[in-house]
């Protein structure tokens, strides 16, 4: 595997090798962890992929968390399409992977390996991600025959919460960790090269674990998963509403930030912002003309 040339990570102590499908499948056979973070934009993702996640998820959940929608449903092609360019943009080391919107693949199959192969040529996506175990059997068995790697999920899939009633931890009954199973399973057959498990019990996030070949990663379902992923505003603090259990958090930096524009604000009403360090000036000499030019009478 090549490393990067000119990598931002150079001098980091990081590791700069392109992590691609092949090396995620690597990792799960020999037990190294596997970390994503979501990334919506080109700063977040150039300073993720800088400090060594290995997949950066382009997900849906950026209509909850960036654009202030109430779920992810409202979420469109474009917009998904959007800001995976920009996480393109900012990405060199980690694997990016995107997430398709809801109705981009629920109805004519032709149409959503369509949308699939948007997503790579024109966003840069390496991998998609859809919702769904075994009805998606058939959808993941044709993007993968036409080249488009997929990450599965299952377990509480945001995109069906009107079915689910809400979000709700899933698997939480025999005939429910059965169904699951299944879905895992089915996933795999169909070729997906990786599974995100999403609000489940961590006995069955670690049973479908040791009886998948690919990596599971894990959001809400346990630390038995080959790997896990948050959504980053949770972890930061910048997200509204009811924290998940399951999303710890690392910093507040929504009280950073509002601390810092009450700082703006206050040094802009009292004339502390700018100071003469950042204040530009016209050489002494243009100063002196434009002086002189103001003397003249009229």
């Amino acid at each position: 595997m090549s490393t990067l040339p000119n990598s931002r990570s150079a001098g980091t102590g990081r590791e700069t090798k392109k992590v691609t499908v092949p090396e995620i499948l690597r990792k799960k056979s020999n037990g190294e962890r596997i970390t994503c973070l979501t990334a919506y934009d080109y700063p977040t993702a150039r300073i993720f992929d800088a400090a060594g996640v290995d997949i950066l998820l382009v997900g849906d959940s950026l209509g909850m968390v960036v654009l202030g929608y109430e779920n992810t449903l409202p979420v469109t092609m474009e917009e998904m399409l959007h800001h995976t360019r920009a996480g393109r943009r900012g990405t060199e080391r980690a694997l990016l992977v995107a997430d398709m919107p809801f109705g981009s693949f629920h109805l004519d199959p032709t149409v959503s390996v369509e949308n699939a192969v948007r997503f790579v040529k024109e966003a840069g996506a390496e991998a998609v991600k859809i919702e769904g175990g075994e009805k998606r059997l058939e959808l993941i068995h044709r993007l993968v025959e036409n080249d488009i790697p997929v990450m599965g999920h299952i377990g509480l899939t945001p995109q069906s919460i009107h079915a689910f009633g809400g979000f709700k931890v899933q698997g939480k009954t025999l005939e429910a960790v059965d169904r699951l199973l299944r879905d895992a399973h089915a996933v795999e057959a169909a070729g997906a090269f990786s599974l995100v498990l999403e609000s489940i019990p961590a006995e069955v996030a670690e049973l479908i674990t040791r009886e998948l070949r690919i990596p599971t990663i894990g959001i809400g379902a346990g630390v038995g998963c080959d790997g896990q992923v948050l959504v980053w505003h949770d972890m930061v603090g910048l997200s509204f509403g009811v924290q998940p259990k399951f999303a710890r958090r690392y910093m507040d930096m929504r009280s950073a930030l509002e601390d810092a524009v009450r700082r703006f604000c206050d040094d802009v009403n009292h004339g502390d912002f700018p100071a003469e360090a950042e204040t530009y000036h016209l050489p002494p000499e243009v100063v002196q003309a434009l002086a002189q030019r103001q003397a003249r009478p009229r």
